[in-house]
């Protein structure tokens, strides 16, 4: 397993819509390792495809605070199915954000349809922070970003920010 190289915004690799994945071998299940291994080291609770730079429906997550009881769950080519009508706002991280923290409104629930890295159809009820969680990777696997659900004031804030950033880490 290795730890990979995550994508800070304002990269345009995080804009690309996804394709979906059709190739389910050992390749992917390592990746899928990998995208893991990254995710915790970061650390994050989820970790999309794009932010590594692969423009696959790929996502990784686990919501669990204990690392002694660690519950990835790897999704491939996710749909939501159903959200709730309920509105949470909860403040959300990125790991192409860092140290940027924001609220943002999001469906308390969701049903996602999903195929496992072995190709097998599964399906979940995600509430709470695993509803908001999967909603954000699937938002990165359609080139969407967390900060396009907040105001364009805000956004303009953290974007500018992050360029300087990314400026002063070149020199």
């Amino acid at each position: 397993m290795a730890i990979l190289p995550i994508i800070k915004a304002p990269d345009p690799r995080l804009r690309r819509v996804c394709t979906p994945v059709e190739e389910f071998d050992n390749k992917l299940r390592a990746l899928m390792d990998d995208m893991l291994e990254t995710m915790y080291a970061a650390p994050g609770v989820g970790l999309a495809a794009p932010q590594i730079g692969i423009t696959s429906r790929i996502i990784v997550m686990d919501v669990s605070n204990d690392e002694g009881k660690r519950s990835p769950l790897k999704i491939i080519n996710p749909k939501i199915l159903e959200s709730s009508d309920t509105i949470i706002k909860q403040e959300e991280g990125c790991l192409s954000f860092p140290e940027q923290y924001i609220a943002v409104e999001r469906a308390e629930t969701v049903r996602v349809l999903f195929r496992d890295e072995n190709n097998i159809p599964q399906e979940i009820k995600a509430e709470g922070l695993s509803s908001v969680c999967i909603q954000h990777e699937i938002d990165h696997l359609d080139g969407l970003l967390f900060v396009d659900r907040i105001s364009q004031i805000k956004k303009n804030m953290i974007m500018r920010k992050l360029k300087k950033n990314k400026r002063t880490y070149k020199k």
